[in-house]
């Protein structure tokens, strides 16, 4: 497979991953149970030990993860070449983040219950390795992406074809911090919610960054 075949390849493989991310964790809410509530728990819940049907998820979301991670070293790396080191380190952040490596390891980050789970607490949740490693890569994790975001932007700046995408790639490193805030403040009530918005604005900047890696291969352009 010659480079820009190899290219597009991990290109659909983040995409199709995004999407895939996504709509897993839309269905899964449909089985976990009257006590459930999207609204303030959290996707974490939807695989638990003892969630109903968990290792759909745990599958899913690790395979979207190792997705990820081909793509932002095997495709965006490549299409951000120009950039020089600051591609490589925003590339690096993208596959060390929440959605990359997070995602990836998620079979290690099952959580002992579910808050909808009678007698299950937070600090239950946090009692077992997989529940400490949770929430620990999903703190570290959300903060990669955010860096990730405003590094890509500066390495969009500086390569052909990717210089309208700077100030997008800043609005998505704001827009997590704005919502990051609001999960911080409404977590007892609205965690779940923001937790999505979160997920979601993630995903789908991935999505089009890898849609755009696409849309470049075979077809260099400027601007």
């Amino acid at each position: 497979m010659n480079g820009r075949g190899s290219i597009r390849v991990w290109a659909w493989a983040g995409l199709v991953a995004q999407i895939a991310f996504v709509v897993s964790w839309i269905i899964a809410g449909f089985w976990q149970g009257s006590r459930y509530s999207a609204l303030s728990q959290t996707i974490s819940d939807m695989y638990a030990v003892t969630a109903p049907r968990g290792m759909f998820l745990v599958v899913v979301i690790t395979m979207c993860g190792v997705a990820t991670v081909l793509f932002a070293l095997l495709a965006l790396r490549p299409a951000l070449r120009a950039s020089g080191w600051i591609g490589t380190l925003g590339c690096a952040l993208l596959a060390l983040s929440i959605y990359g490596l997070g995602d990836a390891l998620t079979p290690f980050e099952r959580e002992a219950c579910r808050i909808a789970d009678e007698g299950c607490t937070a600090a239950d949740q946090l009692a077992t390795a997989g529940g400490t490693l949770d929430a620990v890569l999903s703190t570290f994790g959300i903060f990669l992406f955010i860096g990730a975001a405003f590094v890509l932007a500066e390495a969009m700046k500086r390569t052909p074809g990717w210089q309208r995408w700077a100030w997008p790639a800043r609005g998505v490193g704001i827009g997590f911090i704005v919502v990051l805030g609001a999960l911080i403040a409404t977590e007892d009530s609205l965690g779940g919610l923001m937790e999505r918005l979160l997920a979601a604005l993630g995903a789908t900047a991935i999505a089009a960054v890898a849609a755009h890696t696409l849309r470049l291969v075979g077809s260099p352009v400027s601007g």
